[in-house]
């Protein structure tokens, strides 16, 4: 078992992560080349034997502001056997100690209780890092998702019946969805998410951040862009992710315009529709808490992915496995004041 940096060899790594049943877009390069927009390098490491791909990593490190680095490998490692997550990870820690980093952090979409990534942890010292049931870590660990393996008609009938409702009622209203192909438009879908940005109380990236998001995901079929208008009037906006298997809805805009032609109920269900079309075998409408008490102010959301048939699926979570012992106890040392300042303000600005 030989390790590589495929840098000159990005179309084999890409293959491996689209050809892999837990492969996501965030673990392409394309998605590396997109995050060195903001500052982030990107390293596709890979364990290969015979010339053939058994594990690999998109492994992004970032300078932390005390000093050092952060090595992230989102929704990775990827591996076909324990002896190529063995390669790879040895190989990993050595690029990373090189590079001076003082962690590399990982949430690999592997299912809870998998038992050979909880061998792995045990072996290797990975600390896995508790975020709570809500959104707390980077990248979601319960999400929703969809088997795109039935029958249109079929996923209609699974579906709740105010759901199939909202789909049939946008529908006799004169919704209609478009499936973006020029990237001005993209305007339109960020002045959405400007918009649901000042209602819902989040920040969004400056628009130069999707336009490189069109250059390197849109326009090389790993991404694509919805709309739903209304007379021409602009009401919802969609971003999927996509590699062959499956299907991802990653960003979601609506205006506060005629909220009630449930245009983005008619928007989820013409993705859904466009999924299946490509063959994929599950739509993922990604994170939920995995706190599923009525009593959570995030229960709307996993009722609201519940309608369309979604079932709840619950990853291994989000670990870290330090490189500089010493430097990793004081950053996560930092980090935890950090975020107890962030919930303090959080709450008296509540008040």
């Amino acid at each position: 078992m030989e390790t590589k940096l495929l840098k000159e060899r990005e179309d084999l790594f890409d293959h491996f992560v689209a050809a892999h049943p837990r492969g996501d877009v965030l673990q392409t390069t394309k998605w590396g080349k997109l995050k060195a927009s903001s500052g982030w390098d990107y390293f596709p490491l890979a364990a290969l034997e015979n010339g053939q791909v058994q594990a690999a990593a998109l492994i992004l490190t970032k300078s932390l502001p005390g000093g050092g680095k952060v090595g992230y490998s989102p929704r990775g490692p990827l591996y076909s056997s324990a002896e190529g997550l063995e390669a790879l990870l040895a190989s990993g820690s050595e690029l990373l100690q090189e590079q001076k980093a003082l962690v590399w952090k990982m949430d690999p979409a592997v299912p809870d209780g998998d038992p050979l990534w909880s061998e792995y942890v045990r072996q290797r010292g990975l600390r896995f890092v508790d975020t709570g049931p809500d959104f707390g870590g980077v990248q979601p660990r319960h999400v929703m998702t969809l088997d795109l393996s039935r029958s249109p008609d079929t996923l209609l009938k699974n579906m709740k019946s105010k759901t199939r409702y909202n789909i049939r009622y946008a529908q006799r209203k004169g919704v209609q969805v478009q499936r973006v192909k020029e990237s001005k438009l993209l305007n339109v879908f960020y002045c959405l998410l400007q918009e649901t940005a000042l209602r819902d109380g989040f920040t969004i990236r400056p628009i130069e951040y999707y336009e490189t998001m069109w250059e390197q995901l849109m326009e090389n079929s790993l991404a694509q862009l919805f709309l739903a208008y209304h007379e021409g009037v602009p009401l919802a906006g969609a971003i999927c992710f996509r590699l062959p298997h499956r299907t991802w809805y990653v960003y979601g805009a609506s205006s506060n315009e005629r909220r009630n032609l449930q245009a983005s109920h008619l928007l989820q269900w013409e993705m859904i529709r466009w999924a299946k079309g490509l063959g994929c075998r599950v739509y993922d409408f990604r994170g939920v808490s995995g706190d599923l008490n009525e009593e959570n102010p995030l229960y709307g959301l996993y009722r609201f992915k519940e309608g369309f048939g979604a079932k709840l699926e619950s990853y291994v979570g989000e670990y870290d496995l330090p490189i500089r012992q010493g430097g990793y106890i004081l950053w996560r040392g930092g980090l935890a004041v950090h975020n107890l300042i962030r919930t303090m303000r959080t709450r008296r600005g509540s008040k």
